[in-house]
């Protein structure tokens, strides 16, 4: 009860369903603060319901803490682990570039490429879609390709999509850019995850997924704002190339990783 509840409250804010509602109010004519408060009101439902179901959720055998035999790691210890700052960067860039794309889309889309208001809030969630999409197509493909092979088809469909942003077509094609991004990101997410226990070991995989979480949070927290900063100073006309740096390094850190740890 309570794990799937979890799934639906992540859900809600991963795949971008705020996105898509405010886009939906600002299509059937309501202001962004109707749209807002739709939000609002619905993730205080869901944590609420969240929080009442509280003595449901199953409580783990084991300690969350991270450990290795029994020993419990400094995060030091855990840094020191040959790949894990590879995979730190790496998951840091994703959530980097995925966040940051969410949430500047729709403004991109409007200034840069002249769509407007209302119509790019609803291009914008095509990114997301592209994500859910290729979520589902990727349980596919994973019968047939390994991690490896699929998180590395997914920055290769990534690497098009910012391609077809940077060069100067109509709008529909920067449509396609978002939607684009949104599929290539699909699998490199629980690809990461799912390959940890093979690139580290599954005595060491708990210890290593912490600290990919909480490198993914910082990306989330810190690129987002900092590209804002570079879109008033300079131009959000740099969104492609700044989500292209971002790109290249987890590109670099994934491919390092692999040579370190095989």
């Amino acid at each position: 009860m309570g794990f799937l509840l979890g799934i639906i409250y992540l859900s809600f804010i991963s795949l971008g369903l705020p996105d898509a509602l405010l886009g939906a109010a600002l299509t059937g004519g309501a202001t962004w603060n109707t749209g807002y408060r739709i939000i609002s009101v619905l993730q205080i439902v869901l944590t609420a319901i969240l929080v009442f179901s509280l003595p449901k959720w199953k409580e783990q055998k084991t300690s969350s803490e991270e450990t290795m035999g029994g020993k419990v790691l400094s995060l030091k210890e855990i840094i020191g682990i040959p790949g894990a700052k590879a995979i730190m960067i790496c998951f840091f860039c994703y959530c980097a570039v995925e966040q940051t794309t969410m949430l500047w889309a729709s403004s991109y889309l409007n200034l840069a490429k002249g769509v407007d208001a209302k119509t790019a809030a609803s291009f914008a969630g095509m990114f997301c879609i592209g994500i859910t999409v290729g979520r589902g197509i990727n349980g596919f493909i994973a019968m047939k390709l390994n991690d490896r092979q699929m998180i590395r088809m997914g920055q290769a469909i990534i690497l098009s999509g910012i391609i077809v942003m940077l060069f100067p077509f109509g709008q529909m094609v920067s449509l396609l850019g978002f939607a684009l991004i949104g599929l290539g990101y699909a699998p490199v997410y629980p690809c990461i995850i799912h390959s940890t226990p093979d690139h580290f070991g599954a005595e060491r995989s708990q210890a290593i997924i912490g600290v990919q979480m909480a490198s993914a949070y910082i990306g989330t927290c810190l690129m987002p704002p900092l590209f804002g900063l570079l879109a008033n100073h300079i131009s959000i006309r740099l969104l492609p190339v700044y989500l292209l740096i971002l790109l290249g390094l987890m590109v670099y850190m994934h491919e390092r990783l692999e040579r370190k740890v095989h």
